[in-house]
């Protein structure tokens, strides 16, 4: 099994504490995966299904 990797950066996620993965807000078929670093400094990402940027 392959580690989880960031959707904006492709950091692995493993032993991150606040990473957190949930399915795209505009389609719901791709997984968003951040690291908490990304999520305090707002880091933008891009669903690779639809195009969706997020966050804001």
């Amino acid at each position: 099994m392959e580690a989880k990797k960031s959707t904006a950066t492709g950091t692995s996620v493993v032993n991150d504490k606040g990473s957190v993965s949930f399915p795209c807000p505009a389609c719901g078929e791709a997984e968003i995966v951040r690291t908490k670093s990304e999520r305090q400094n707002v880091v933008k990402y891009t669903c690779p299904k639809c195009g969706f940027t997020g966050p804001n």
